[in-house]
């Protein structure tokens, strides 16, 4: 018997910005599937417009699982421990298929692209937060978009320009420009 799924379902019990007064809640399970569309678009950014060539699915299927230790450990405490805690709870067959994704992810040449879609999450989380009145992630924000800015890579000063504008317009206003 696995409990690799049973754990995974898990993931929707842990709240991210635990410590933050928030407008609407966020939990690890939404962040993964969120970080995954923002990979998966930031590696097609960057082959379409910057010569990269980047596996944009494999790029999504690690940022799907980027947050799976913190099942075991709540937030990024003891993370190797983990990683490999929750590999052995696949069939042993199936551990070598999901090792890359799981425990190495970090060591991979995609896992920059990930860890910039991550910050953008939290950026994209800042941004939603402050147009709903709460100030309380306005240095969140400030952080956040610098190092950003920081990183130093064009895919994501694009995915800024390009995306979050629109994250602080109504469902009426995003529906009006699509007439």
């Amino acid at each position: 018997m696995s409990s690799f799924f049973a754990f995974l379902k898990r993931m929707r019990f842990i709240n991210r910005w635990s410590l933050m007064r928030n407008t609407e809640t966020e939990n690890i399970q939404e962040h993964s599937l969120e970080v995954a569309m923002v990979a998966h678009n930031l590696a097609a950014l960057k082959n379409e417009y910057f010569g990269g060539n980047l596996d944009v699915n494999k790029v999504a299927v690690i940022a799907m699982y980027h947050e799976v230790s913190e099942i075991f450990t709540g937030d990024g405490e003891v993370e190797t421990l983990a990683q490999e805690k929750m590999l052995s709870t696949l069939p042993k067959q199936l551990q070598a298929v999901y090792k890359p994704y799981i425990v190495d992810a970090e060591t991979l040449p995609e896992w920059p692209i990930v860890k910039a879609a991550d910050t953008l999450s939290a950026y994209m989380k800042c941004v939603n937060e402050l147009h709903a009145g709460n100030d309380e992630f306005k240095e969140a924000h400030d952080t956040i978009l610098a190092k950003l800015k920081a990183l130093d890579m064009p895919e994501v000063d694009m995915f800024i320009e390009e995306y979050v504008p629109a994250l602080s317009q109504s469902l009426d206003q995003l529906n009006y420009y699509k007439i």
